[in-house]
């Protein structure tokens, strides 16, 4: 038997592993993918792609991927002991390849209409050969811990236990700030818990410079004495200083010592304050003679990436004033807040509270860092670990407020799209928050106090970390009457097609983790000939 044992976060946005010395419970190395595997930019495209691809075509491609990263890993198969897998409930079910389809639907009566019964997700001791096509001995045990609903899943349960929320006494809150935004709310005794669809913006997605976490990304915006410094990672994931710039104009006021290839979704919340801050910008509007904010190296944010931001800063706000009516409580009366996941990490909490993000009566806010990661470490150091969690799990599910059943969030999130998309003034918002019964929300003036952790994986392990730029899997495939025009490649926004001529025939290459999957389908629309079928291209063996 061996003595190393596999941490996985099977997160929206990418995978992120480490592998443990279980004698001695110290990190060995770290491996993280640069973008998930499967086409889409958050999880319902990926819970898409499984419905209507095939849940066995997903399911491979999660399990190649995790295969991948065990093997940047340097984990030999005769010294893995185990193997502990966290995250969502829809990236967990694909990976289990059980089935998915109930967590589509929100209501019950839906379900039973359509015959779909949810599958057991109370936590599992599995065996390496009960999971197909994972590449490790058949007899390694795997721990998949519980869910506690359908869109509350294990790392929502990191987030809670690893934050610290569990022991306070005072009102607060812990929210995973990703695309599918987990949060909680302990008041007293009591743990109320919501998820909300928050949209890729806050991963760097869905924006016309965006990029996710990675060399030459913008993470942050500061104002200096005439203009703004843009912070830039460097190859080794540190930030740098980048040019100091003109937001207005775009005018270069001084050199940086790094240039910058696009934008962060914490460089777009930095951006999107500081330029509301200088009235560059008048929701929904940016007021700069191009109607757009300029920062190093020609990476520009417009209207629209306004707009895309708007909408996942709206939902966490709309989120969190739910939790609030919830429980009974006014919004200004959460004292402290917890910050987890990438985002929650490297965003400037006092930025992200000024436009929402962050409840504004709150005067301390924690950035923990990435928790999902931490309790998958936590189970394969002790396996005992899934007997509390199930019982943690059971406990939380009498206090689950499923936002998309819910009044009051669609009540707050409509003000939130009038006012970050229609321009619907801060006192008007206020108005109609009163007629609807919504806890009172102000804009933050303070400057809360923040304790951060340096990254959102504090110790990657004496052999390092590496960074899998290109993950899952290639998809080739001809399709007959293609005329190789290539209006689809073109088409593409993320440069995810490529077209080449093998024996005469006009061959179609789709890298299916740089796709926008179901909710793009430029690449369909775009077809001259109507042939052009991304099924068809990713059902290929």
């Amino acid at each position: 038997m061996g003595n190393i044992g596999v941490a996985i976060d099977l997160g929206t946005s990418g995978f992120r592993a480490q592998a443990v010395d279980l004698a001695g419970g110290s990190i060995l190395s770290t491996a993280i993918t640069a973008r998930h595997p499967l086409p889409g930019a958050n999880v319902m495209d990926h819970l898409n792609f499984a419905i209507e691809m095939g849940l066995d075509v997903a399911h491979t491609i999660v399990v190649q991927t995790v295969n991948q990263v065990i093997g940047f890993l340097g984990v030999p198969p005769e010294e893995l002991e185990c193997l502990a897998v966290c995250g969502n409930p829809i990236q967990l079910s694909i990976f289990e390849e059980i089935e998915i389809r109930d967590l589509a639907y929100a209501g019950e009566n839906k379900r039973r209409a359509l015959g779909v019964t949810s599958p057991d997700r109370n936590g599992k001791r599995l065996k390496g050969g009960d999971i197909r096509n994972l590449g490790i001995p058949g007899n390694i045990p795997v721990y998949i811990p519980p869910s506690v609903k359908h869109e509350i899943g294990a790392d929502a349960l990191a987030m809670m236990i690893k934050s610290g929320l569990l022991e306070r006494d005072d009102i607060a809150l812990v929210t995973d700030y990703g695309t599918n935004a987990e949060m909680a709310l302990k008041v007293g005794d009591r743990i109320i818990t919501g998820s909300c669809a928050a949209g890729p913006a806050l991963e760097g997605q869905h924006i016309h410079r965006g990029m996710l976490a990675s060399p030459g990304a913008i993470t942050d915006v500061c104002p200096e004495p005439g203009g703004h410094r843009c912070l830039v990672l460097d190859r080794l994931m540190n930030q740098q200083s980048g040019d100091v710039v003109d937001m207005s104009s775009g005018r270069l006021l001084a050199q940086g010592g790094i240039r910058a290839a696009g934008i962060t979704g914490t460089g777009v919340v930095a951006a999107l304050c500081e330029g509301l801050g200088a009235r560059m910008i008048k929701l929904p509007e940016i007021n700069t003679p191009d109607a757009e904010l300029h920062l190093s190296d020609g990476v520009t944010l417009s209207e629209s990436d306004l707009i895309e931001a708007g909408k996942a800063i709206g939902a966490i706000r709309a989120g969190y004033i739910t939790l609030a009516r919830e429980a009974g409580i006014d919004v200004a009366d959460i004292n402290v807040a917890y910050m987890a996941g990438a985002s929650g990490t490297y965003v400037d909490a006092a930025k992200a509270q000024k436009i929402g993000m962050v409840p504004h009566g709150v005067k301390r806010i924690y950035q923990v860092g990435n928790t999902s990661l931490a309790l998958a470490r936590d189970i394969v150091i002790n396996p005992q670990t899934m007997d509390e969690l199930t019982e943690l799990a059971g406990n939380l599910r009498a206090n689950h407020c499923m936002f998309g059943a819910s009044q009051i969030f669609e009540k707050a999130y409509i003000l939130e799209l009038s006012y970050w998309g229609e321009g619907m003034s801060w006192e008007t918002y206020r108005k109609f928050a009163w007629k609807y019964s919504l806890p009172a929300v102000e804009i933050s003036r303070g400057i809360p106090e923040v304790s951060r952790v340096e990254r959102d994986i504090e110790d990657v392990g004496s052999r390092g970390l590496t960074i899998i730029s290109q993950v899952g899997v290639e998809k080739s495939t001809v399709f007959p009457g293609c005329t190789g025009c290539g209006i689809c490649v073109e088409s593409c926004p993320e440069n995810a097609l490529n077209i080449s001529l093998r024996e005469g025939e006009t061959v179609l290459t789709l890298q299916l983790d740089r796709c926008n999957g179901t909710a793009c389908r430029r690449c369909h629309r775009a077809c001259p000939e109507k042939i052009f079928d991304l099924a068809g291209i990713c059902s290929v063996n």
